[in-house]
């Protein structure tokens, strides 16, 4: 009889751990193949669940001061990354520069500056890595990419192709930059929809991953006869990152996110159980009065006010809530997607859940409320931080991923 309930129980043990390994810790999630796509539907972790991962209160370096050398003093940065050899390059955009500091956040080199010229930026939007140990910069005027060395040294310049060639078509910021030297960027289309493109490092199309309905626009009409595009309120919205060697690509009405290869094909469909909101009245009043209370100020004319009062108060309202935010992906894989921050319902931090490399949930995760992550390393995150006084500062923070 021993012998049995020990048999039973090694099968038992045995079974367990054939599960385990084949669904990871987390919510539980299916798996299918479709058409060489491979989708996977997560359910969502419990309510109130916290994965055990946590930022550190502290950073390990820090960038910016009140006082002191003027490399240190930071003035509108805009962007910021972690490049090779743990070296931090900034955009500062309050004097179009990109300044270089070592791992420890000690300067080592400053370039570009406001002007026109070859290496000077015009509305400096956007740093990257390049191959080589270089730096790619973006600016928004005429959206020229340059590319700088390891010591701030200025190579090239191009514009992308669909600049040049179509008029009617306009590059919006890029979104990031591959290890392989492409470009993910997108461009504004027609009726409403953004296209996605991989770009060489000329500046030239590689392969389209298509057009995808972008923000609800519509035109509002002013009682003096102008006219102006803007979103529905609480509109949808294309929300891109990269995933290890994929591309995501993703409109946010529903939970669902969408991830292509380097040859413009869908290659992984992720889903998490999700349920769509439907605004309220109360919803479109707290709107109107956010829109009316930015644009407020003592030398706005009371009759101005009340025409942008009936401006945005003829504004619709989206059918539904967006069913998430931003989406981050870090170097070891994980993607990260924001929890959707419904108005009125003020969270005591950011909200994520966490997929794993493989696109299974792993569970909720909070970030501190005062932390604008740039990046997210194995072991870090670096973050812009601004204090009480609006000094700026950019922060190597420390990740821990703890088992569960």
């Amino acid at each position: 009889m021993k012998n049995r309930i020990v048999v039973a129980l090694v099968v038992v043990c045995v079974v367990a751990c054939q599960q385990d390994q084949q669904n990871p810790p987390g919510p539980p999630s299916v798996v299918r193949d479709s058409a060489e796509i491979r989708i996977v539907e997560n359910a969502k972790p419990p309510e109130g669940s916290r994965l055990p991962w946590r930022i550190g209160p502290e950073p390990t370096v820090s960038i910016g001061v009140v006082e002191g050398e003027e490399p240190y003093m930071l003035h509108r940065v805009i962007d910021a990354t972690r490049v090779s050899g743990g070296r931090i390059a900034v955009a500062n955009r309050g004097t179009e520069e990109v300044r270089m500091f070592d791992a420890r956040g000690v300067h080592l080199v400053t370039f570009g500056g406001r002007g026109e010229g070859p290496g000077d930026f015009r509305s400096l939007w956007r740093v990257k890595s390049w191959p080589g140990d270089s730096i790619l910069a973006w600016q928004l005027v005429n959206r020229r990419f340059s590319i700088f060395d390891s010591n701030g040294n200025y190579g090239r310049s191009f514009v992308l192709q669909s600049d040049e060639n179509a008029s009617s078509r306009r590059s919006l910021p890029l979104v990031a930059t591959r290890g392989d030297g492409t470009i993910v960027s997108i461009v504004e289309g027609d009726a409403d929809s953004t296209g996605v493109e991989l770009v060489d490092g000329e500046g030239r199309l590689l392969v389209s991953l298509g057009a995808y309905p972008d923000e609800d626009m519509i035109t509002a009409r002013g009682s003096r006869g102008y006219t102006e595009r803007m979103p529905a309120a609480y509109s949808r919205e294309l929300v891109t990152s990269l995933w290890g060697d994929l591309v995501v690509a993703s409109p946010n009405h529903r939970y669902e996110i969408r991830a292509f290869g380097a040859d413009g094909a869908l290659a992984r469909i992720v889903r998490r159980e999700h349920t769509l909101r439907i605004p309220t009245e109360a919803d479109k009043q707290f709107y109107l009065d956010r829109e009316i209370a930015l644009r407020d100020a003592p030398d706005v004319p009371a009759e101005l006010l009340e025409e942008m009062r009936r401006v945005f108060g003829s504004v619709p309202v989206a059918e539904t809530f967006p069913a998430f935010s931003t989406i981050l992906a870090d170097d070891a894989g994980y993607l990260w997607v924001r929890e959707y921050d419904f108005p009125r319902e003020e969270r005591p931090a950011p909200l994520w859940t966490v997929f794993d490399p493989e696109g299974h949930v792993l569970g909720f995760m909070e970030t501190p409320n005062d932390l604008r992550i740039h990046h997210i390393g194995e072991d870090y995150v670096l973050v812009g931080v601004q204090d009480e006084l609006g000094v700026q500062s950019i922060q190597v923070r420390p990740l821990e991923r703890a088992e569960r």
